[in-house]
């Protein structure tokens, strides 16, 4: 297999591409194409897509939390079945915690249910290698999930703090610091390199 897979900030013109890749997973909440579309749209600034010879083969979306715009809440994480394996997941999060905490962003927040224990483990080990705290509650319970369906209650997870910025732009460690580029490669292999918004993986 050749080429590189580059991470990079989604187009509206991707939209379609992480419908079908939601749709495909076999796992994930599928949401209508117009949500996708709005995602890469709206929150650009704090999703990213993953390609492969010029065509998504991952994903990964967020946005600001309305109550505390210093939280990013990270939504849907998806990788093609072509890419399993290969760390594109862990990739993908690292970049994007890496791109909004450089924008300011102190903590990440995701939901998660009981019996994914691959995100489980994914976002643990977040917290572990950039040594900040894990905090766990419930966002959802089954009940109040429609009767109708069969969804699991809904796990919150609050990962952070993460370093901070100062308002002249220049940096404020608080706890943990922000790996560099080389540093992210020593700690993480080849799958990362580059900048924050152009990270490769091979």
């Amino acid at each position: 297999m050749s080429g590189n897979v580059v991470i990079e900030q989604p187009s509206v013109s991707d939209g379609a591409a992480m419908w079908r890749l939601a749709r495909d997973s076999g796992s994930l909440d599928l949401n209508p194409p117009y949500t996708y579309l709005l995602c890469c749209h709206q929150f650009h600034d704090t999703s990213i897509v993953a390609r492969f010879d010029g065509e998504v083969v991952g994903f990964l979306t967020g946005f600001r939390e309305q109550r505390s715009p210093e939280t990013v809440f990270f939504w849907q994480l998806a990788v093609d079945d072509s890419q399993r394996g290969t760390g594109l997941a862990r990739t993908m999060v690292d970049t994007l915690t890496t791109r909004v905490a450089e924008q300011g962003a102190r903590y990440i927040t995701l939901s998660v249910t009981p019996d994914n224990h691959a995100s489980n483990a994914l976002f643990r080990s977040l917290a572990e290698r950039w040594n900040v705290q894990l905090t766990t509650s419930w966002l959802f319970e089954k009940d109040v999930f429609p009767s109708e369906t069969t969804h699991e209650p809904e796990q919150h997870f609050r990962i952070g703090p993460f370093p901070g910025h100062r308002r002249d732009g220049r940096h404020a460690p608080r706890h943990g610091t922000i790996p560099t580029a080389a540093q992210r490669r020593t700690m993480y292999g080849p799958h990362i390199g580059g900048s924050p918004t152009g990270d490769r993986t091979e």
